[in-house]
């Protein structure tokens, strides 16, 4: 692979490590948001002891669930991103360098 080809992957490797970054940011944000709205709920099921809360709470919390899962992805997404970058760099070090 020649140094060019490293270095246009190395950009494009890098523009996608920050797209994740601020993917997660937003998906931690809101799941903090979410995980509010299930233990308040999950607290009115057990104050009011009746079913319709219980659905209630119960749908909140699979709703912070399937996010905690997307953030999850993108966080083994962001892993592999970043190792891909170091072997990227890698290999633009042990090429020579143009002259």
């Amino acid at each position: 692979m020649s140094r060019a080809s490293i270095e246009r992957r190395l950009l494009d490797v890098s523009e996608r490590v920050k797209q994740t970054n601020t993917e997660i940011a937003v998906a931690a944000e809101q799941l903090g948001f979410l995980d509010d709205a299930a233990e308040d709920a999950r607290l009115r099921a057990i104050v009011a002891e009746t079913p319709m809360e219980v659905a209630t709470a119960n749908e909140a919390q699979r709703h912070a669930d399937a996010l905690r899962s997307q953030r999850d992805v993108l966080e083994r997404r962001l892993l592999a991103l970043r190792a891909e970058q170091d072997e990227l760099l890698d290999r633009m070090t042990a090429e020579p360098a143009p002259r």
